[in-house]
């Protein structure tokens, strides 16, 4: 690299580390390189290398970096019209919500669009105890999970990292064991029974504070960065449990919607068994090229809010630049046939997941199939699952192979013992197989196998 560009990189390196105040880490030991851009799976550096993006950076960039039919329409939009109040009509505000009704069959339902993920969330919750007329409703949710970093979102998530910033109890939040299969806390030894079990300990949660003080349960129906992907039980016996009940449940599709878990939304899966009320939507519905969040609601709570002032709002929701993105990333799901691609190629994925398992005895698990998102957990000991590291802490071996990953040109995303795969849905199939091979190698190499 010329010595300009270098230090051109290293200025603005430095910048960054003393000027940002950056998410989700310690600033002190922030150092990472600028991206300069991308194309499909891969992003670039300044200093010229290529990265591939193995996460889709944080599980959101579903159809890669700078896809260029979503580039094309912000474009397009900009030179029309960059942006409108939500109090007036915008048609790429219209075309988006009519298109996600379509697609999630929420037929005369609506669309309420916010900036993201957690306010999607936040959202759902006003919108579930308006329409239940529970103003102060209950809302069910379960250890690890993850709704957000906003205020009610961090009471919403099971996290550890945030449980000490927020008093759930004091937000109307209530919280049940999850669908953990690997270390099932209700002792189930199979995944069905597991999910069948944690199911039921949300129904015993609602009648323990009486249906008619729980407004909604928000629930991931798939992936998740917490590490947990729920048995094939869970969804649909949480559907029934809750309809039973007259509590409304809300699906939080942000991270597993768009073809990242193999359908348009999670649910679909299950059919009509597994529809929800309401749907929290963000990171693949605009591929992450422009912020947007939405919740979809289903005919029966849209009506009842026909009468009635939703007192909500922000200023860019439904921002005209962002639905635009946001219907031409549909388009290209579409045109490309993604959401096949990922069920087929996450297949392969799990499939050799599954054979590294075999020969590292450091997996102890491994998670996901349905698309392009998997866990491998790893552990101690296979036999008594004991953890590297206790939860949520991240063993000083598993940092250092995914530095060394990087060094490599692949990004790893990893979060306590585990390490999360969710590339973008366009990665090639070549490019899957070197990664993996290179994970093969690297696990060897810092989790050698005992004598």
């Amino acid at each position: 690299m010329p010595p300009d560009r270098a230090a051109g990189e290293a200025g603005l390196v430095l910048s960054e580390r003393r000027d940002v105040l950056h998410s989700w880490c310690v600033q002190a030991e922030w150092d990472a390189p600028t991206v300069v851009g991308g194309a499909g799976a891969h992003f670039f550096l300044e200093d010229g290398r290529a990265i591939l993006d193995l996460s889709s950076q944080a599980e959101c960039c579903n159809l890669g970096h700078q896809h260029t039919r979503v580039v094309a329409a912000i474009r397009d939009q900009a030179e029309r019209l960059c942006f409108i109040a939500n109090a007036w009509g915008a048609a790429p505000r219209a075309e988006l919500a009519a298109r996600l009704l379509d697609l999630s069959g929420f037929a005369g339902g609506r669309v309420y669009f916010t900036l993201g993920g957690a306010d999607a969330n936040e959202a759902a919750v006003r919108i579930a105890r308006q329409a239940s007329a529970k103003p102060n409703g209950l809302i069910v949710t379960r250890d690890r999970s993850y709704h957000g970093a906003s205020q009610l979102g961090m009471a919403l998530s099971g996290d550890a990292r945030t449980q000490s910033q927020v008093d759930p109890a004091a937000l109307g939040v209530r919280h049940v064991p999850p669908p953990y299969a690997y270390r099932c806390p209700f002792g189930s030894s199979g995944g069905g029974d597991c999910g069948v079990a944690a199911a039921a300990a949300v129904a015993e949660c609602i009648d323990a504070e009486g249906a008619e003080a729980v407004a909604a349960v928000m629930m991931e129906p798939d992936a998740g960065t917490n590490g947990i992907v729920a048995p094939d039980s869970y969804w649909p016996a949480l559907r029934r449990h809750t309809a039973e009940r007259g509590v409304l449940l809300i699906a939080d599709e942000v991270m597993s919607a768009f073809g990242r878990c193999g359908e348009w939304f999670a649910w679909q899966r299950y059919g009509d068994d597994g529809r929800p009320d309401l749907m929290t939507l963000a990171k693949g519905l605009t591929g992450a090229a422009v912020p947007l969040g939405a919740v979809i609601l289903s005919n029966a709570l849209a009506a009842r809010l026909d009468h009635e002032q939703f007192n909500s709002g922000l200023t860019y929701c439904g921002h005209p630049l962002a639905c635009a993105a946001g219907l031409a990333a549909i388009a290209a799901y579409e045109e490309d046939d993604l959401i096949a691609r990922s069920r087929d190629l996450g297949a392969t994925l799990f499939a050799e997941l599954q054979r590294l398992q075999q020969r590292h005895a450091v997996i102890g698990d491994v998670r996901g199939g349905r698309g392009l998102f998997a866990v491998v957990e790893l552990v101690a000991d296979c036999a008594t699952r004991a953890p590297l590291a206790p939860w949520p802490e991240q063993p000083p071996a598993l940092k250092a192979l995914a530095a060394a990953a990087l060094a490599e040109g692949v990004s790893l995303a990893t979060r306590g013992n585990l390490i999360i795969i969710a590339p973008p849905l366009v990665i090639s199939e070549r490019d899957l197989a070197d990664a993996l091979a290179l994970l093969d190698r690297l696990l060897a190499r810092f989790f050698p196998n005992p004598e």
